[in-house]
């Protein structure tokens, strides 16, 4: 099975961030003293971890056109110490039964999809892989920006998050919720290699926000899971956390998400 030449750079890429964060004594590995001028572990360490040859590691680290089975991929994932979002990603990077083709976003929310966030109290959007925010309700449009003033062509919570002053100037936690977004973000652009959008869209924001540019280089890898985002609400005085759901996709619109962001409620002590 041979891993595509767009995503095999991406899987390289990925390999080699990833070996750069570990240190032969995380690992296990006794090294003799002296100064190592490789950041992380070596390729060597990295090959003998996972049993294949030094030169066939390389070779994917450089992004090259191979046909690894799952046995390799298996032993790879196990010496870099990955986490299961990590062993997720890079899983998607080299599944060949997954189309390298960019396929089109859904640039639209249904009907009925807008009713039910309309029910809702809680600040809820409806975005897709892009992060374009499609459909909010109106308490999201209090808490968080007036979404219908934004051009549709900058409607895009990825943007927003570094370019919208007023949007930052609410969230609280702003450097670990936008770190956290951006490994999300991260993990869609890597499944997507080949789609011009993304492709645009990271170097727009590279080029515009050095806080993006710093992040992005950390090559965080995260898949969404209910998160914490604290807000400061207009008129209240005390800021709100929030913890954020992503509701299952619809079978038939597989890269739609619909985000509620719910109130935290503290637990009473009790021995209070």
């Amino acid at each position: 099975m041979t891993v595509t030449n767009s995503k095999a750079k991406a899987m390289g890429s990925f390999l080699k961030s990833r070996r750069e964060r570990l240190s032969p004594e995380g690992v296990g590995l006794k090294i003799a003293n002296g100064q190592r001028k490789t950041p992380g572990l070596r390729r060597e360490e990295v090959a003998v971890l996972a049993g294949v040859s030094v030169t066939y590691y390389t070779w994917l680290e450089q992004g090259r056109d191979l046909t690894p089975s799952r046995d390799v991929i298996d032993s790879i994932a196990q010496a870099l110490r990955l986490s299961p979002a990590e062993k997720g990603h890079l899983y998607q990077l080299w599944n060949p039964h997954i189309s390298e083709m960019p396929s089109a976003a859904s640039s639209a929310a249904d009907l009925q999809m807008q009713k039910i966030i309309d029910q809702l109290t809680y600040p809820s959007l409806i975005t897709n892989e892009r992060s374009e925010v499609l459909a909010w309700n109106k308490a999201a449009q209090v808490i968080f920006s007036n979404f219908a003033s934004i051009p549709v062509q900058e409607r895009y919570f990825i943007r927003l998050l570094f370019e919208d002053a007023e949007m930052r100037n609410r969230i609280v936690n702003i450097e670990e919720f936008a770190s956290y977004s951006v490994a999300v973000f991260r993990t869609y652009y890597d499944n997507h290699r080949g789609d011009p959008w993304f492709e645009t869209t990271v170097e727009h924001l590279i080029q515009n926000s050095a806080e993006f540019e710093r992040i992005w280089k950390q090559y965080d890898i995260q898949l969404k899971k209910v998160n914490r985002i604290i807000l400061q609400p207009p008129g209240v005085l005390q800021p709100v956390p929030y913890d954020i759901h992503s509701l299952v996709n619809p079978s038939d619109r597989p890269d739609i998400h619909i985000c509620i962001y719910t109130p935290v409620t503290e637990v009473p002590d009790a021995d209070r």
